[in-house]
């Protein structure tokens, strides 16, 4: 079966690239060489939120060409999910159904993704551009994917939404489950061995440095059943607005991370941090050094 696109998405996105404003590029010359990557439907999906940056210009003048876009993506999609489907594994959602109500979200998800760069940009002193953001930031990258996939996991597709996280942790070093609910300006920086898992939640401008892990403290077991973990239960933190996590830090458990709180590096959370606190390890190990000649 060929997916045919029947929604509005198309002129929605259209709009929203002709939109754009400096610093995002407005340009419509940028000519990339061609960048090969493993999985088709995260190329289109790049194409489609930031056209210029990935020489597509076409896409910025012609809606036509946005709605083969679009066709291409629903049918990558469409072939994905329905073996998954075949298996009961989409609880009854139809395909297409499942494809439609995706693409309708992309235009918002762009506008969320604008404010993911605006964010790295404003949080890492060595941003030179939103054009290298979007081409080359790996958070930038595993968060694009993440907001994509967890519009899947809503619409009852977590297995192929699965995937497409598995395929960013592969490509980034950054593992976030489509299951976890992204606030607005969410900026992971370098952003090897991030972690965070299913029932994460996390505010508006929130910050998270290198190995970072938003995970879960101990797992209930299901009852009368040998060897089974519990499923589908609050077992990971939720963070509030204008948090920031330093590198190394282990933030584990349902526990409430207020407002306004810096976590320094290698701290250990496993208990609520009120707003307007600062973490961080009051006495760091001793470091010895001898001479060697």
């Amino acid at each position: 079966m060929e997916y045919t696109y029947t929604g509005d998405a198309h002129r929605e996105l259209l709009a929203s690239y002709q939109a754009d404003e400096e610093p995002f590029p407005t340009r419509t010359s940028m000519n990339f060489p061609r960048r090969d990557c493993g999985r088709e439907e995260v190329d289109v999906l790049e194409v489609l939120f930031f056209p210029r940056c990935w020489s597509a210009d076409r896409l910025v003048r012609d809606e036509a060409a946005v709605l083969e876009r679009l066709d291409d993506l629903g049918s990558l999609m469409y072939e994905t999910i329905r073996p998954y489907a075949d298996l009961g594994a989409t609880n009854g959602a139809d395909p297409v159904a499942v494809v439609a109500t995706v693409l309708d979200q992309l235009p918002a998800i762009r506008e969320r993704l604008k404010k993911d760069v605006e964010a790295a940009y404003k949080g890492d002193p060595a941003a030179k551009s939103y054009v290298e953001i979007v081409r080359s930031y790996p958070g930038v990258h595993a968060v694009l994917v993440q907001r994509v996939a967890h519009a899947l996991y809503e619409a009852d597709a977590p297995g192929y939404a699965r995937e497409l996280t598995e395929y960013a942790k592969s490509r980034t070093g950054i593992d976030i489950h489509p299951g976890a609910d992204l606030g607005e300006y969410f900026f992971v920086d370098h952003g090897t061995g991030v972690v965070i898992g299913e029932t994460v939640s996390v505010g508006d401008w929130v910050r998270l440095y290198q190995n970072v892990t938003l995970g879960a403290l101990h797992f209930e077991k299901e009852e009368d059943e040998e060897h089974m973990l519990k499923k589908g239960y609050k077992r990971h933190p939720d963070l509030g607005d204008h948090v920031v996590v330093g590198a190394g830090t282990n933030v584990l458990g349902a526990v409430e991370v207020g407002d306004h709180v810096s976590i320094g590096a290698n701290s250990w959370i496993t208990e609520d941090v009120p707003a307007y606190t600062t973490v961080y390890v009051s006495d760091h190990p001793e470091q010895e050094r001898k001479n060697r000649e």
